[in-house]
């Protein structure tokens, strides 16, 4: 099976090395050419183009910033859709527009390429080590297709339905965990001014159900540890929460608590935090209660 790879940032980096190191033939892409070389290190072909990326392979995945990222590389004057052949798979891993997605898969259907959508979740620790999550929309020919490759990356595999139910998902997915995140950041400002160590919030919480994988994973391992270099952004996490109040304004709903949460984001990426990890809402936080930024001893 010969396998293209289209964006090798934080996530997809790590999931086109997993490929390679499961045996899988790979022709990858990027626009930085030193991921490209570095994957390459590893037995990828680099490729120059996106384009090149395509041609004759089996499966091309795509992982990419935004929408209009992956519609100008699948669907642009220079598209990967008319260079790849009738029968290959599209496999878009992007979190992006629902629609998007839609126009996506039938141009795939109408060009006779197979497709799935199949945004990942978890983080980039867990992509490194092979253990990402994947919901899955597509067909079951297609599915059962990509089956090798997606075991290749991840370890939890959620069919969601039809296309384009994957990133319908992912939305909702990103739309709890972000809004949690700023939860979990008011929460420990709040338990600092009462005296509370994050130690002993972390470790009750982990025992009511008011735990969640912000506190006891996310933040756990990066702000709480001093680190808010950029895992998952804060202009992934704007541009994610922004894909959910879209979804909620289309299908007349209001998010009122997303909305704040939504507000504080695009507020942040005014600051110093502006290209650091999400986990860094703790640290804005912090600042505007006038304390120092909880930290794990």
């Amino acid at each position: 099976m010969r396998v293209g790879f289209i964006g090798l940032g934080a996530m997809g980096f790590p999931m086109a090395a997993n490929l390679v190191r499961k045996g899988f033939d790979v022709t990858a892409f990027d626009i930085d050419r030193a991921k490209v070389d570095r994957l390459a290190a590893l037995g990828a072909k680099g490729a120059l183009c996106a384009v090149e990326t395509a041609q004759e392979m089996d499966v091309v995945f795509t992982m990419l910033p935004e929408t209009r990222h992956v519609e100008q590389v699948v669907l642009g004057p220079d598209g990967i859709l008319a260079a790849m052949k009738r029968g290959a798979i599209l496999v878009d891993m992007s979190t992006i527009d629902p629609d998007g997605t839609d126009r996506i898969a039938a141009s795939c259907a109408a060009a006779g390429v197979g497709f799935s959508d199949c945004p990942v979740g978890r983080l980039v620790l867990h992509a490194e080590k092979g253990e990402s999550l994947f919901m899955i929309g597509g067909d079951d020919t297609t599915v059962a297709r990509i089956d090798p490759l997606l075991k290749a990356m991840g370890t939890a595999f959620y069919r969601c339905g039809s296309a384009g139910r994957g990133t319908r998902m992912k939305i909702v997915n990103n739309f709890m965990l972000l809004v949690t995140a700023q939860v979990v950041s008011e929460s420990l400002v709040l338990g600092s001014k009462l005296g509370l160590t994050p130690e002993i919030i972390k470790e009750v919480t982990a025992g009511t159900t008011a735990t969640n994988g912000q506190l006891q994973i996310a933040f756990a391992n990066k702000v709480l540890k001093g680190d808010i270099e950029p895992g998952f952004t804060l202009d992934l996490t704007f541009k994610d929460l922004s894909l959910a109040m879209a979804a909620a304004a289309q299908q007349r709903i209001g998010l009122p608590v997303g909305a704040a949460a939504h507000a504080v984001v695009a507020a942040v990426r005014g600051t110093k935090y502006a290209g650091k990890d999400f986990s860094a809402l703790l640290d804005y936080a912090s600042e505007l209660a006038g304390i120092e930024p909880p930290r794990l001893v």
